[in-house]
């Protein structure tokens, strides 16, 4: 049986806090959820240019690399395709024409 961290090995004991007393009563504590608070139209416009003000935008060096790396992967992804699918065409005609 694996021990589970954080889960008492045996009724009524906790680990590392020593054995619960008979008939203690459990005490449970719930989080409830904040209310939310509701956001002005004029508030709302002002978190958006904030968070845009955050943004990084890649160079125009960083983006024309990008670019010519996602160029390259797609030659090599359409070359590699090829190749499988010429093999296969190659070996689909020899299957059907040994069944003749």
């Amino acid at each position: 049986m694996a021990k589970t961290p954080g889960k008492p090995t045996r009724p009524g004991f906790r680990p590392g806090k020593g054995p619960v007393a008979a008939g203690a009563p459990a005490t449970v504590t719930i989080d409830a959820p904040a209310p939310k608070k509701k956001t002005s139209i004029p508030q709302f416009f002002s978190q958006v240019r904030a968070e845009a003000r955050k943004i990084v935008w890649p160079s125009r060096k960083e983006t024309w690399i990008t670019s010519v790396m996602v160029f390259i992967m797609v030659m090599i992804a359409s070359a590699f395709f090829w190749i499988v699918d010429t093999g296969l065409g190659f070996a689909s005609r020899y299957i059907l024409a040994i069944g003749q």
